[in-house]
């Protein structure tokens, strides 16, 4: 029998996350998947497991679970204020879950989206061959109080694991490179969408962000007669109202507003973690610079099951220090020196 994560209370943007649906644009889905797919990765390093293995993502704040046996969990992404039966959990680290425990994981301090990651990953029944909740096509739905999701086996032990983690949680530079309509858009237009200064509008989600800036509107030449075609997570529309819109994983497949530009995929995770009120710089970059930089963080990825280091814990922060063997020997006190 399987090990089973109880939902007791639920924020309302808990889903089920892993890679996502790659494959299906041409039937109208967009690939999906988790937010922040370096979080994803830095869970399934810290566990051991591939790093497809499907988590529960987080949007602005967690909920309460507790599971019916002992399992591992890990706690990546935008950093929450995370509980263990009261006692307080290191974020972007591994831990014991007991059975029965509660862990509580409040609002998100930096960021917008956090993982929490089981060891086993969870197994629900795959959908087009994977687990992740598309919302906007259907797929699946929010976690909700009552939820219990079933937990593969888990092949590894090790806990007490952490990692260091790229800063990506409050706005900064994001490259971007040329996309489809690019050169619609003025040489002096182009200029100002490098030099200006955009912060997260409040609305957003999953599908996309919108940037507020000060200024002109950003319009191409003849948008009106653009028509629609294949738009993918990252690309930058201009959108009616001339402010920029950054596509994420659960964009739409096929628009006609015009591409500005295109984020890159190592630097997207930027976007999808900023919280309103967070600045974003956009930077052009050469085909050739956006391709060493794909390759650099594919490198990184590979490497981040040879990161995690052990978790150095303050004493006062274990609740059952005196478990631990902290003198190794025995002795009578009255040997010679």
């Amino acid at each position: 029998m399987s090990a089973t994560l109880t939902i007791h209370s639920a924020g309302p943007g808990l889903t089920v996350q892993d890679t996502g649906r790659p494959g299906h644009l041409g039937q109208g889905l967009s690939r999906g998947g988790a937010a922040d797919p370096l979080a994803l990765a830095e869970g399934a390093a810290l566990l051991g497991q591939p790093p497809d293995t499907a988590a529960v993502e987080m949007a602005g704040m967690g909920g309460v679970v507790s599971a019916d046996t002992d399992i591992r969990i890990a706690l990546t992404g935008a950093p929450m204020q995370a509980t263990l039966n009261g006692e307080r959990l290191t974020w972007n680290a591994s831990h014991t879950l007991p059975a029965g425990a509660r862990l509580a994981i409040g609002g998100a301090r930096q960021g917008t989206y956090g993982y929490l990651h089981l060891g086993g990953g969870i197994a629900t029944e795959p959908v087009l061959g994977a687990r992740s909740a598309h919302l906007a096509a259907g797929l699946g739905r929010a976690l909700a109080e009552g939820d219990t999701l079933p937990l593969g086996p888990d092949h590894a032990g090790e806990t007490g694991q952490t990692l260091d983690i790229a800063d990506r949680f409050s706005g900064g530079t994001v490259r971007v490179i040329p996309s489809m309509q690019t050169d619609r858009f003025a040489p002096d237009d182009l200029k100002r969408f490098e030099d200006t200064e955009f912060t997260r509008d409040p609305r957003g989600n999953r599908m996309g962000v919108k940037m507020r800036f000060d200024g002109a509107p950003f319009a191409a030449q003849d948008q009106l007669h653009i028509l629609s075609e294949i738009i993918v997570p990252g690309d930058i529309q201009a959108t009616g109202d001339g402010a920029p819109f950054v596509l994420l994983s659960e964009c739409q497949t096929t628009g006609g507003y015009p591409r500005i530009a295109t984020v890159i995929p190592p630097d997207l995770p930027r976007v999808a973690q900023a919280r309103a009120g967070d600045t974003i710089r956009f930077a052009f970059v050469t085909r050739d610079e956006a391709l060493a930089a794909l390759r650099d963080h594919a490198n990184r990825l590979a490497q981040l099951p040879k990161s995690t280091r052990p978790l150095v814990r303050n004493p006062h922060d274990i609740p059952d220090l005196l478990g631990y063997q902290l003198i190794g020997g025995v002795t009578t006190g009255r040997e010679e020196p």
